[in-house]
C-alpha cells in the first residue's frame, strides 16, 4: 500500500551549514489494512511526514510509493486527484465549515467528482457512517451546536466519505478532554478495522498510541521501532 524509500526533508536555514534536516533517510513499508502511530516531540518533524505520505508535500530526496504509484513522478494536478479520492485527512483542528449542518460538511469531499458515486450513495453513506459514531441524531445541527468530541467525530467521518485507501490523522485527539480523546481513539480504531483503510496516525498521546498499536518513534529526523527502544 506503501513504501517511503530513503525519504529525507530539508528546509533552508539560515546558519552557515545552509539547510535543516527535518526528515532523515527514512524508509517505511506500511501494509493494505495497517495501523501504525508515529510518536516523538513537538517539532521533530511528525507532521512533515504526514504531509509528504500524503502528497501535501514533496521530499527533498527519495520516493514515495502509493498503491505502486510514484508521488514524485505526477504533477500536482494528478496528486490532487489521489488526495481527493484516495486519501483521507484528520487533523487536530476539525476545520468543519460553521455555516453548513453535520451532513453538508461530510459531504463537502464528494462536491469535487460527481462521477464516483451518485448522489443517493454518498449520502446513504455518510448517514450511515454518522449513525456508526453516535451522531444519528446531529446530521441538522450545525459545528457550533456540537461538542468538540463531536465536530471530530464528524471530521472523521467527512475523511472517509470518499472511500479512501489511506486515512491520515494529525493529533487527532489533541484538542480533547480525556474522555473525547478515548472515544475518538476509539473509533478510529473500529473503523480501520471495519472500513479495512489503511490508518496513520501522529501524535504526542501515549493513550492514543497504546490504543491503536504498532508504535513507531521519529526524533533526530529518524524513524524507529519504539519497541526496540
Amino acid at each position: 500500500m506503501l513504501e517511503l524509500v530513503h525519504v529525507t526533508k530539508k528546509y533552508p536555514s539560515p546558519a552557515e551549514t545552509g539547510s535543516l534536516c527535518v526528515l532523515n533517510d527514512i524508509s517505511l513499508k506500511v501494509n493494505d489494512g495497517q495501523s501504525l502511530v508515529i510518536v516523538g516531540p513537538s517539532g521533530c518533524g511528525k507532521s512533515t511526514l504526514l504531509n509528504i505520505i500524503g502528497a501535501l508535500d514533496r521530499p527533498t530526496e527519495g520516493q514515495v510509493i502509493f498503491d505502486g504509484r510514484n508521488l514524485s513522478k505526477l504533477d500536482d494536478n494528478k496528486l490532487a486527484e489521489i488526495r481527493n479520492h484516495e486519501i483521507g485527512f484528520v487533523f487536530q483542528l476539525h476545520h468543519l465549515l460553521p455555516q453548513c449542518t453535520v451532513l453538508e460538511n461530510v459531504l463537502i469531499p464528494t462536491l469535487a467528482d460527481k462521477t464516483q458515486f451518485s448522489k443517493e450513495e454518498v449520502h446513504k453513506r455518510a448517514v450511515e457512517l454518522l449513525e456508526r459514531v453516535g451522531l444519528k441524531d446531529f446530521l441538522q445541527y450545525r459545528p457550533g451546536e456540537l461538542s468538540g468530541g463531536q465536530r471530530q467525530r464528524v471530521a472523521v467521518v467527512r475523511a472517509l466519505i470518499n472511500k479512501p485507501k489511506l486515512l491520515l490523522a494529525d493529533e487527532p485527539t489533541g484538542s480533547l478532554d480525556k474522555a473525547a480523546s478515548q472515544n475518538v481513539a476509539q473509533i478510529l480504531v473500529d473503523l480501520n478495522r471495519s472500513e479495512k483503510v489503511t490508518l496513520i496516525v501522529v501524535t504526542h498521546s501515549v493513550e492514543l498510541a497504546e490504543r491503536i498499536g504498532n508504535v513507531m518513534e521519529l526524533n533526530d529526523g529518524l524513524l524507529s521501532d519504539r519497541k526496540n527502544k
